[in-house]
């Protein structure tokens, strides 16, 4: 008889999360999904979805979470969990209140760890269980390995995520549990409608206003080319079922100009470009070529 398959995806709401838990209840999985609002969940009921309501900051919200879980898999291993709920602060780092630099930490650092924690018992750390380890996806981001201007909160919580999670990995290789990251490029997801809403306009009295406008036309320009969300629950689907899963999955539309040539000149260079095309050139170096 096969083995019941089952996974617990946090932010599942809408979006990435949303459309991973489409993808698995179709494929016959036991889904369950985190929302931090009952009335969000009863969508998800509606998907075939049980859902978890809690925030990833709560700790006595995952605790109870994860109890909920392990009642329904009746001492049997949870396949997958995906750790998918996070956010994205903006601004330029010498204004950024420092509040908001944890706040975008709590979520998308702490967050996944808390929620690690919680649930790596189920996954297989409780050897009381039966079934095989389960796997962690652990969503990252392009900004992950490659940070861009106005971006720096949400570039510093993704590669601490990608550092924590490869010496989580391998801790977990005790267990059997295995840890892979998915890096997506611009998505299409609600984040999108609310990218022009992104309170930058709290910076327009700095000398960075001109350059993060332009920072955010070129944004929503992404936005336009963006891929669909099911290409991302495509490729978590490969990362919880492979046999032998890379450790890190990139879903990146125009692959080549945003991700692989960047990846391959020289940072300085990169800098370079990056200045010209945002305007964040020393005007006052390049009128005095000596200084």
């Amino acid at each position: 008889m096969a083995e019941n398959r089952s996974v617990v995806i946090t932010g599942a709401s809408t979006g990435i999360g949303y459309a991973i838990a489409k993808y698995f209840v179709e494929r016959k999985w036991q889904v369950f999904g985190s929302v931090r609002k009952a009335a969000d969940g009863e969508r998800l009921r509606e998907l075939g979805v049980t859902p978890l309501v809690f925030d990833v900051t709560d700790d006595a919200g995952v605790q109870a979470a994860a109890q909920q879980v392990s009642d329904a898999l009746q001492g049997h291993t949870l396949s997958g969990l995906v750790n998918n709920a996070g956010v994205a602060v903006g601004g330029p780092m010498l204004y950024l209140p420092m509040e908001q630099l944890r706040y975008q930490m709590e979520i998308n650092l702490i967050g996944p760890a808390r929620v690690t924690q919680a649930f790596a018992p189920l996954l297989g750390a409780d050897r009381s269980r039966t079934g095989t380890p389960g796997r962690i996806v652990q969503m990252s981001s392009v900004a992950g390995k490659m940070g861009l201007p106005f971006m720096g909160p949400y570039v510093a919580s993704k590669h601490a995520l990608e550092g924590l999670t490869e010496s989580t990995r391998r801790e977990l290789m005790l267990f059997g549990i295995d840890m892979v990251v998915i890096g997506p490029g611009a998505i299409l997801t609600p984040i999108w409608d609310k990218a022009e809403q992104s309170g930058m306009e709290a910076y327009d009295a700095t000398e960075y206003a001109p350059m993060i406008a332009r920072f955010t036309d070129q944004f929503m320009e992404m936005g336009r080319k963006a891929l669909p969300a099911e290409r991302v629950a495509q490729v978590t689907w490969t990362a919880l079922t492979a046999a032998k899963p890379k450790v890190r999955y990139d879903v990146i539309p125009e692959r080549f100009k945003t991700w692989t040539i960047p990846s391959l000149l020289p940072v300085r260079m990169v800098d370079k470009f990056i200045a010209k095309a945002f305007g964040l050139v020393n005007k006052q170096a390049a009128r005095n070529p000596l200084a």
